[in-house]
Formats: C-alpha cells, structure tokens, sequence
C-alpha cells in the first residue's frame, strides 16, 4: 500500500465525523449504551430460578433470552430511522419509557407472557440507547470505549446475574439496565445545547413498508436456528420483496446506497461473522473445558471471565490505533484473529488454549463492532449515518442469534 493510500485509509477509519457532536463525554455515552449489555446476559446463569419461579420449565424461560435478542436485533434500525428523521430527544425519550416500563412489567408480572413483553420491551428501549450513542461516538477511538464497556458487562453479566438473583431476586438481576437512564439527562443536556448537530431531524416521509419488510426480515433471521424450513422461507421471501422495495425507493428505509456500497456490506458482513463466533465461543467454551481439560464449573467460569476482561480491553487498544494501521491491516486483524480463536476452539484441548480462543473471539467482536460500524456509517453522507450505524448494528446482534444455536448444535447438544 501506497503512503497515500495508507493515509487515506486511515483518515477514512478514525476521522471523526465534523457534524457529529464530539464535546459528549465518551463515559457519559458508554454508560448510556452498555448496561443492556449485562441485561442481556444476566439470565444464562439463572434460568432455572426464573423457570421455577414463573411456573414454566426452563427450556420455555429460555425464551425469556430468545425475546430480548430478537427485540434488541429489529429494534435497532426503526429507533436508528427515528434518531434520523426526529432528533436525539425524542429517541432519548422513548427509550427510556420502553426500558422503565419493561423493568416494571418484569418485576410484577407472575406470568411468563407478560413477562416476556416487558423484556422485549426492556431490549427495545435499549436497543434506543445504543443507537444514540454509537450515532454520537464519530470516531472508532470513542466506539472503542463503548464496545469495549459492551464486552466487559456483557461477560460479567452472567455471574452478576446469579448474584442479584440469589441475594435479592432473580426479577432484580433481569433489571439491571435501568442504570442506563442515569445517562439520559446529561446527553440530553448537549442535545439541548446544540451539540447533536448529527443528530437533527431530517425531513421526509417515513417508510413504513420498508421498515415493516426490514423487521419481517430481520424476525425470521432470528427465529432461523429454532425453525429453519418456516424461517428460512419467510426470510428469501422478506428479501425479495425488500429488494424491489428498495429498487423503487432508493431513498427510503433501507437506502440503496447502502445496499449498493461495498465498503458497507463488507463491514456488516465481516462483523456478522465475527459476533456469531464469539458468541458460540462464548457458549461451547465452558463444555469444551470441561470436556476436553476437565475443568470443573468454577474453573472454567472465571478462566472464561478473565478471557472475556482481558479480550474487550485489548479491542479498546485496536480501536485507538486503527486510524494509525489503516482500513486493510484492521481487517486483517480482525479475520486472523477471529480464524485462530475458532481453529483453537475445533482442535485445542489445553484449557488455556481454549480459553485464548474466547479471548481472540471477543477481541474480534468487540473490535469490529467498535472500528467497522465507523467505516459503515463513512460509506454515507452524514444525515444518513444513524441509519447506517442501524443496520449494522442489526448485523452484529443477528450473531447473538445465530452463535448460541450454532454452539447448540455443534457442542451442547
């Protein structure tokens, strides 16, 4: 590579975003964005207590997991479009009353329906504050901070989880997301003050159907490990039908520059990728320590989390010198190392080898999330970037669907 070529690259990868409101402090926008992270994981470790306590067996709680995914992967996008067209404020707003009124569905409810709507409820509202926050990061060193906080919640939120649920209450554990509105009034402050420039309201008509065929979409992917013949049938049909919406509104929901950029399908799909092999990582690594190491529970439960720590810190350090490297030697990176965590996974059978290969899954991860969502959003003019930062994100929490199934059936089954 040329030093021009370098130095472009570079300058596309961490430049920040001129309109983008840089004065927000990046801890004021992680704290905003990565307690959902914890909530997330906060029942793998509990699902039993939850089962027992709701009157359901655990594999139907299970769905209590299945929920907050789906809800967190379709809610992305339409809460990103609503950032775009209506400003920081109302998102900020509306977010905060899905995640307070969810929380408060969870902690009374004594029946597993409505239980579920309050933690899709929950998801969606943070689904909100996640998009807000990566729309107001503007450079991969500040997303670093942020995916980099997502990756240490969400590995302590198991053990967080069990802690909350066998000292106060399991509904207590599942509500430990509310910490994100500690954030809302101060980011609403810059809001007020001027400083989300990036983030004015847009003018134009809402598209409805490509929202709706977005979300029909973006459901059947989700619910494809579970159903795959319905699933995959409902999702090539959604497609088709997106595409020629999208052919005859290239400036609606999901715009046509985006479909038609290569350096946006390229980051969704490599962050795809590498968030559905840490998150199968993340669920095949403690049977395969013991299976293959003999490490008991505790062992392998905090090896795993000091593999997780350490790997979502490391991913901070590439976000910071990614304008530095440039955009090809960061996904090289990326694919190397998310390659030799999953070759480690298949072959290793020394316990920390394979916890290595949780560490390698979580760097790649936490790192793409934090350096190709900047890249995916720069492939767009700047009122379209939180529609971009949207869809991305999609992207990456489809892994969260897909890994678990994928480990399911490769190892825990």
């Amino acid at each position: 590579m040329t030093t021009t070529a370098r130095t472009t690259a570079a300058t596309t990868t961490e430049a920040p975003d001129r309109s983008a409101p840089a004065t927000v402090p990046v801890l004021w926008l992680a704290l905003l964005a990565t307690p959902v992270a914890a909530a997330a994981n906060a029942p793998v470790l509990i699902l039993p207590d939850m089962a027992a306590s709701l009157g359901v067996g655990t594999s139907t709680a299970a769905w209590l997991v299945a929920a907050f995914a789906w809800a967190m992967a379709v809610s992305v996008p339409p809460l990103a479009g609503l950032l775009r067209r209506r400003g920081l404020t109302p998102v900020l707003r509306l977010s905060g009353v899905l995640l307070l009124g969810g929380t408060l569905l969870v902690a009374a409810s004594p029946w597993l329906p409505a239980t579920l709507l309050g933690r899709a409820a929950q998801a969606a509202g943070g689904a909100g504050l996640v998009a807000a926050a990566m729309s107001l990061a503007g450079s991969a060193r500040r997303m670093g901070v942020i995916s980099a906080g997502f990756g240490m919640l969400g590995a302590s939120g198991p053990l967080l989880g069990a802690q909350l649920s066998h000292t106060v209450s399991w509904r207590l554990a599942l509500s430990v997301s509310l910490v994100s509105l500690l954030a809302v009034p101060a980011v609403s402050r810059y809001a007020k003050a001027g400083a989300a420039s990036a983030t004015a309201p847009q003018v134009g008509r809402f598209d409805a159907r490509g929202a709706a065929l977005l979300t029909v979409l973006a459901t059947a992917l989700v619910l494809l490990p579970h159903a795959p013949a319905v699933a995959l049938g409902s999702a090539a049909v959604a497609a088709a039908l997106l595409a020629l919406h999208v052919r005859r509104r290239p400036d609606g929901f999901v715009p046509a520059a985006l479909v038609r950029s290569p350096l946006f399908i390229g980051s969704a799909l490599l962050a795809l990728a590498l968030s559905t092999s840490y998150f199968t990582l993340l669920f095949a690594v403690p049977r395969l320590l013991a299976d293959r190491a003999g490490w008991d529970a505790p062992a392998a439960g905090a090896g795993q989390l000091v593999a997780l720590l350490t790997g979502s810190a490391l991913s901070w350090l590439l976000a910071a010198a990614s304008a530095r490297m440039g955009r090809t030697a960061v996904r090289t990176v990326l694919v190397a190392i998310g390659t030799l965590a999953a070759v480690l996974a298949v072959f290793a059978s020394w316990g920390p080898l394979l916890l290595a290969a949780t560490l390698g899954g979580v760097f790649g991860a936490t790192g793409a999330n934090a350096v190709l969502s900047v890249q995916a959003a720069s492939s767009v003019p700047a009122p379209r970037r939180p529609t971009a930062i949207g869809l991305f994100a999609l992207c990456y929490q489809l892994g969260g669907a897909f890994g678990p199934a994928i480990a399911t059936a490769l190892v825990l089954g």
